[in-house]
């Protein structure tokens, strides 16, 4: 399924509307529909604006709703949900060919047995793959995040995925994973300054979830552990809880928030900062 991101940009586009013309026909600010048309919220909008969407784009009612649902999924629900459409299709493709080619011909080419390990990897015999799977991924350290007050960040202008230094952790798949150096103490104990913490936008951010926060204003951002709630009927918000009690949360309205990236891996020197 399509993105909201580019369902929406793609429409907008074919009926001819401006970013302007959009945002003042569903009620919200062009920024905030720019952040959503460039992918830079980590959650789909609510149900009420994607609904205002579709009709203001003359859309299908519920493609945008259904496709903010499925983007609101777990990471590991649509991994499952993708892999059992995969195995059909490897079954129908195991099924055609057999019917055209036989089994002997594919057994001698070898692709009778990469399509079965497809639908049942063989888990002793490939030690190669097994053995890349347990190597450390380069995570590159991008800058540094605050854990006191919101700041304002940059990447330093780097194409994404490259930085003047990374780090070396295993278990993370993410291929977008970044690493920030923490500064200041309101994420204190749990994180120093001076830690290097890793971040991944591929991971769900649920309740309680320490993240690195990046604010709609001037690019700010923090590094908190964040709570969700509603306010009213439509009025979503964030709370940017500290761990350390000499600093207050600060509560945000959801549209003022434009990524939230959950904090899955710590580096740490032994005995002092990194």
């Amino acid at each position: 399924m399509q993105p909201v991101s580019t369902l929406i940009r793609a429409r907008r586009k074919e009926v001819g509307l401006t970013l302007d013309q959009l945002a003042r026909s569903v009620e919200c600010t062009k920024g905030y529909l720019s952040t959503i048309e460039n992918e830079r919220r980590a959650r789909p909008p609510s149900r009420a604006l994607l609904e205002k969407l579709e009709r203001a784009l003359r859309m299908e009612p519920g493609r945008l709703v259904r496709a903010g649902i499925w983007q609101s999924t777990p990471v590991d629900v649509r991994r499952q949900v993708l892999d059992l459409e995969t195995d059909r299709h490897v079954a129908r493709r195991l099924a055609d060919l057999l019917r055209l080619e036989g089994i002997d011909k594919l057994h001698r080419s070898g692709e009778l047995k990469r399509l079965v390990n497809r639908l049942a990897p063989d888990q002793t015999g490939e030690g190669e793959e097994l053995a890349s799977v347990a190597l450390p991924v380069q995570v590159p350290v991008i800058n540094k995040v605050a854990a006191g007050y919101p700041r304002e960040f940059t990447d330093l202008g780097y194409p994404p995925k490259i930085a003047d230094d990374y780090v070396s952790v295993p278990d993370v798949r993410d291929p977008d994973a970044f690493a920030a150096r923490v500064v200041g103490d309101s994420m204190e104990p749990v994180y120093q300054e001076g830690d290097i913490v890793v971040f991944s936008p591929m991971s769900e951010t649920p309740e309680g979830s320490d993240c690195f926060i990046r604010l709609e204003r001037d690019d700010e951002t923090t590094f908190k552990r964040v709570y969700f709630s509603k306010e009213g009927e439509d009025r979503e918000v964030i709370r940017m809880q500290p761990l350390n009690s000499a600093y207050e949360a600060r509560v945000v309205e959801r549209e003022e928030v434009a990524g939230l990236y959950a904090a899955v891996y710590v580096v740490r020197a032994v005995g002092g900062g990194v």
